[in-house]
C-alpha cells in the first residue's frame, strides 16, 4: 500500500475526523514506523486501527511517548497544547517563533511536526493539527498543574461561570462597547486582548504599578493571590479583565493577554537545536589521540587487575550473603580495604564482576559469594578479550553502581550486589555518553556540562522537566545534576575513565570500535530471542568487542617471563608476569607493593607456604634461576635451605593428634615451651608427644612457636596442601531490566501491520443486509441453512464473505473469509483478518453476510 500524506483522502469531506481515520490514510510503512517507535501499541497486537487509535491515546502509552521526545518536539507539543483545538499549522508557528519570527525555528518545526504525527501524537493536516485528547490534557495548563509554558486559562475558561453583569464591567472599564450577552461579551474580550494595536494602547494607560504586577506573571506561574481590598494598579488590572478571578483571594493572567505581553511567544526560550557538545578548555590531549590511547589501556590494563585482585581474594569463598540481599557494610569497607581503594570504587568493581557473570552468590544454605566458573574461562583469555569482556558488560547492564549507599523510596540503604541497583535507561544512557564523545575529533575531551546539557536536550522529561530558565533549575545546576539520567551520565564519564575506555576524558579508539556504525541495528538484549532479529544483534556485539580486543591488544604491555631477585629477599617483576610465573611466586613470596612495577617479598612462612604446595628446596632453586634476570641473592637461598631443612622434621597426625620427631631433645624442648600449655601435650614415647588438640590446631600452634612441622596421613606421608579454590554453580549474568517493550524486528512488523489492516478491513467494510441485524453489539445471527448456502455459494464464486464466529472458549469475533471447500461441517477458507487459511466448524459460525460490491 502506497504512502499517503495525512488528510489529503479526506480533504474533500473536511479531513479525517478522528485519530482512526487518520492512521486509515497512512501507508504500510508509516504504520510500521509508529509500532517501531511506541511498541508498547504492538502487546497484544491490536484487532484493527480503531483499537490501535485507542491504545495510543490512554495515558500511559502517551506518558511514555512524550517521555522520548526531544526538548523542541517536546515544546512543540506543549505550545498546541494552548492552541486553539484544532489549530492551523501557522498558528503553531506563531507561539514558537512570536510576532518577529525565527528563521531556526521556522527551519526545524516541520520534522518536529512529522515526529509528533509519526508517533500518533498529533494527527490532521496542517490546516487542523490535533493533539491526541490525552496529551492536551496532560500538557494543558489547569489551576492545579500549571503549564509548561507557564500560561494560564483562556479568557472563556477563566469567565466560565462569571455573572454576565460583571462582564459588562468589563467591557466598559476596557473601553468596549456592551453586548447582549455573555458569549459575545468574552469574544469582545477574547478580540481586544488579541489584538496587539488596541491592546498596545490599553496597556499604555496602566499605572507603572499594574506593569510591574504583569511582569511577575507573565511568564508564569499565572496565579496571584490578592487580598479582600486589592491595591490600586491590582484593582485597575482586574476592573480590564487583564487579571480574572479564578477563586475568592487568587486571580490569573488570561492567556490571551499573556501572549500579548510575550509577543506571541508560548516558551520564553525556545530551542529548536540541539546544544553542542564542546571540547573541554582545559583538554591537555586535543589532537594527541595517541596519548589518550596509551593513557587509556595503561587503566585498562589496571581494571583487569583490579578484577583479578578482588577475585582472588575470595577465591577460597567471599563474605556472606545479606538476608535482604546483597553485600554488608562491614564486607564492603573490607573489600575496599584490600583493593586500596574507596569504598564507591569497591561497590563499581563488585557490580562490574557481578555484571559480567564472573561473581555469584553460591546458593548454599549458609549464602557466601564467590566466582563462578565463568571467572576460570575468563582467565585463559588473551588480556585484551578479558578487558572486552568487562566493557561489554558495563555498556549493556543496568546495575547502576552509583546508587550503592543512597536510599530507596522506603529510606533503605542500597548496599552492593543488592536487588535494588537496577535502573532500566542506565544502559541507554552510558551507549549515549560515548555516542556523543564519539562526535569530537579523536583525542579531545568534552565539556562534561555540554554533555549533561544534550542528554537533558535529547530528553527533557526523563531527564527532569524544569524550565532551563527558572530558578529551580540554576539552583540544581549549582549543585551538580539531581535527575537521574544526569547522575547516571556524570557516573558513565567516571566509570569509562577508571575503565580503560577514555583516557583523560576522551574516547579511545578501542572504546570507539565498542559502539555500533549508525546504521547497525540496536544492540543485543538480554530478552532477545535465539533465532530471531536478536541473534544479528548479538552477532554483532560480538563483533563489536572482538574489534575492541583486536584495537586494544597492541597497546598492552607483554606479560615477562622473568623478574629481578634483590639481595633484600625481594623480587621486582618490571612489568606483568606470564600467569604461571605470576601464580608460582604468589606462593613462593608475599606481594609487598604493586604500580610500574610489583614488589615481592620472600619470608620463611611463604617459603614454607610453597614447600606445602609440594614444592622441594630444589625445585625452588631451579625456578628462581630459570625466572631471575639476576643472580640468585644468597640470603634467599640459605633461607630456601634452612626452612627447607627444618620442614617436615616435625610431623603431625591424628590420634586426637600427635607430634612424632626423631630428636627427642626437640619434643623435650616444646614440652617445657610455655606457650604449648594450650596445646595440652604429653610424651607418649621419646619421639612422640600427644596432644588433646586437633590436628590443624596442632599444626597452627606450633608454626606460631616458630617450627616448620608437616602434615602426614595415616600411612605417615607428607600431606601436600593447595589453595582450596572454591566456585559457585554455573551461573548466568545478571540479565539487563529492559526499559519498555522491546523493539520489534522487520518480520514481526510485517506480521502485525497486515493482521492490523485484515481488521481494520473486517471491522469497516461494507455488507449487505441480513435478516436478523445486529443489535446492542451482538453478532447477527442468520439460520443454518442460510449459513450453509452463502458459504457454498461464495466457495463456487470464490467471492469474499463476512461472518460472526464463536471459538471454543467463546468469543465472539467478526471475520472476512473466502471460502474454498465447504465438507463434513467444516468450511476451510482463507481469512483475511488473521492473513492464513484456517478451517472453521459452520455450527459455530453465528451470522454470515456477502460482502457490499466495490463501487469502484
Amino acid at each position: 500500500m502506497g504512502t499517503m500524506p495525512e488528510g489529503s483522502s479526506t480533504a474533500g469531506r473536511g479531513g479525517p475526523r478522528t485519530l482512526a481515520e487518520a492512521l486509515r490514510t497512512r501507508g504500510d510503512e508509516e504504520l510500521a514506523a509508529l509500532l517501531r517507535t511506541r511498541p508498547d501499541l504492538l502487546t497484544p497486537v491490536p484487532g484493527d486501527l480503531t483499537q490501535l487509535a485507542t491504545r495510543a491515546g490512554t495515558r500511559a502509552s502517551v506518558v511514555r511517548a512524550l517521555e522520548r521526545l526531544d526538548r523542541f518536539t517536546l515544546q512543540t507539543a506543549e505550545a498546541l497544547a494552548v492552541a486553539p483545538d484544532p489549530a492551523p499549522y501557522e498558528t503553531l508557528l506563531g507561539l514558537l517563533s512570536g510576532d518577529e519570527g525565527a528563521p531556526d525555528i521556522e527551519a526545524a518545526l516541520p520534522h518536529a511536526v512529522d515526529v509528533l504525527r509519526g508517533q500518533a501524537v498529533v494527527w490532521g493536516g496542517d490546516d487542523r493539527l490535533r493533539l491526541v485528547r490525552t496529551a492536551r490534557e496532560l500538557l494543558a495548563p489547569s489551576p492545579t498543574r500549571p503549564s509548561p509554558t507557564g500560561l494560564g486559562p483562556t479568557v472563556a475558561e477563566a469567565t466560565a461561570g462569571m455573572s454576565p453583569t460583571r462582564l459588562q464591567e468589563i467591557l466598559a472599564a476596557a473601553g468596549l462597547p456592551t453586548t447582549h450577552d455573555p458569549v459575545s461579551a468574552v469574544a469582545a474580550l477574547v478580540a481586544l486582548f488579541t489584538d496587539r494595536t488596541r491592546m498596545g494602547a490599553l496597556l499604555d494607560t496602566a499605572p507603572p504599578e499594574a506593569l510591574t504586577v504583569l511582569d511577575r506573571l507573565v511568564w508564569g506561574p499565572p496565579y496571584g493571590e490578592v487580598t479582600a481590598s486589592p491595591t490600586p494598579p491590582v484593582r485597575w488590572l482586574r476592573d480590564r479583565g487583564l487579571l480574572l478571578p479564578a477563586s475568592p483571594r487568587t486571580v490569573v493572567l488570561p492567556r490571551e493577554a499573556a501572549l500579548h505581553l510575550r509577543a506571541g511567544r508560548a516558551h520564553r526560550t525556545v530551542e529548536p537545536l540541539p546544544p553542542e557538545v564542546r571540547p573541554a578548555t582545559t583538554s591537555i590531549t586535543q589532537g594527541r589521540p595517541q596519548v589518550v590511547d596509551s593513557t587509556a589501556a595503561g587503566q585498562a590494563f589496571t581494571a583487569l587487575s583490579t578484577v583479578e585482585d578482588l577475585l582472588k581474594d575470595w577465591h577460597e569463598g567471599g563474605p556472606a550473603v545479606l538476608r535482604s540481599g546483597g553485600l554488608s557494610v562491614r564486607d564492603l569497607k573490607r573489600t575496599a580495604a584490600a583493593l586500596d581503594t574507596n569504598e564507591q570504587m569497591a561497590g563499581f568493581w563488585l557490580e562490574l564482576t557481578y555484571a559480567a557473570g564472573l561473581l555469584a552468590s553460591d546458593g548454599e544454605a549458609d549464602e557466601r559469594y564467590a566466582p563462578t566458573p565463568a571467572y576460570d574461562d575468563w582467565l585463559t583469555l588473551p588480556a585484551a578479550g578479558r578487558w572486552a569482556l568487562l566493557a561489554t558488560a558495563w555498556l549493556t547492564a543496568t546495575r547502576t553502581a552509583g546508587l550503592i549507599g543512597g536510599q530507596d523510596a522506603k529510606g533503605r540503604t542500597l548496599s552492593a550486589l543488592g536487588p535494588d541497583l537496577d535502573r532500566s535507561p542506565a544502559a541507554e544512557v552510558r551507549r549515549r555518553v560515548l555516542e556523543l564523545l564519539a562526535t569530537l575529533p579523536a583525542g579531545t575531551a568534552p565539556d562534561p556540562e555540554s554533555v549533561l546539557a544534550r542528554l537533558r536536550w535529547e530528553r527533557p522529561l526523563r531527564g527532569g522537566a524544569a524550565d532551563p530558565d527558572t530558578n529551580a533549575a540554576r539552583n540544581a545546576a549549582a549543585v551538580g545534576p539531581t535527575d537521574l539520567r544526569s547522575r547516571i551520565a556524570a557516573w558513565t564519564l567516571n566509570e569509562a575513565e577508571i575503565l580503560g575506555i577514555t583516557g583523560r576524558g576522551a574516547l579511545s579508539a578501542h572504546g570507539r570500535a565498542l559502539l555500533p556504525p549508525a546504521s547497525a541495528p540496536a544492540p543485543a538484549a538480554a530478552t532477545d530471542a535465539p533465532g530471531s532479529a536478536g541473534a544479528a544483534r548479538h552477532a554483532l556485539a560480538e563483533a563489536l568487542a572482538a574489534d575492541a580486543a583486536a584495537a586494544l591488544a597492541p597497546l598492552l604491555p607483554e606479560p615477562l617471563d622473568h623478574v629481578l631477585l634483590q639481595a633484600d629477599l625481594t623480587a621486582v617483576a618490571p612489568g606483568p608476569l606470564q600467569r604461571p610465573l605470576a601464580e608460582t611466586l604468589s606462593v613462593l613470596a608475599d606481594v609487598e607493593s604493586k604500580g610500574g612495577a610489583t614488589v615481592y617479598r620472600f619470608t620463611p612462612a611463604s617459603v614454607r607456604r610453597a614447600l606445602d604446595a609440594g614444592r622441594s628446596a630444589s625445585d625452588l632453586h631451579a625456578f628462581l634461576g630459570t625466572h631471575s634476570r639476576t643472580p640468585v641473592p644468597q640470603p634467599l637461598s640459605y633461607l630456601i635451605d634452612d626452612v627447607a631443612r627444618r620442614h617436615g622434621h616435625l610431623r603431625i597426625g591424628a590420634a586426637s593428634a600427635y607430634v612424632r620427631c626423631d630428636d627427642d631433645a626437640l619434643l623435650g624442648e616444646i614440652l617445657a615451651d610455655k606457650r604449648s600449655q594450650g596445646l595440652r601435650l604429653r610424651r607418649l614415647a621419646p619421639t612422640v608427644l600427644a596432644a588433646q588438640a586437633d590436628p590443624a590446631t596442632l599444626l597452627d600452634g606450633l608454626r606460631t612457636m616458630g617450627y616448620a612441622p608437616a602434615a602426614e596421613s595415616a600411612e605417615g606421608d607428607v600431606l601436600i596442601t593447595r589453595a582450596h579454590a572454591r566456585r559457585t554453580p554455573p551461573r548466568t549474568p545478571p540479565a539487563p531490566v529492559p526499559d519498555g517493550p522491546p523493539v520489534p524486528d522487520t518480520t514481526l512488523l510485517g506480521a502485525a501491520v497486515k493482521a492490523i489492516r485484515a481488521g481494520d478491513l473486517a471491522a469497516t467494510v461494507e455488507r449487505k443486509p441480513v435478516p436478523e441485524p445486529a443489535k446492542n453489539g451482538e453478532l447477527p445471527r442468520t439460520t443454518s441453512a442460510e449459513t450453509l448456502a452463502t458459504v457454498q455459494a461464495a466457495a463456487m464464486t470464490g467471492a469474499a464473505i463476512w461472518i460472526g464466529y464463536v471459538n471454543a472458549d467463546g468469543a465472539a469475533s467478526q471475520r472476512v473469509i473466502a471460502p474454498v471447500r465447504v465438507e463434513g461441517g467444516f468450511v476451510t477458507a482463507y481469512d483475511h483478518t488473521a492473513d492464513e487459511v484456517r478451517t472453521y466448524p459452520l455450527h459455530r459460525i453465528t451470522g454470515v453476510a456477502e460482502l457490499a460490491d466495490d463501487p469502484a
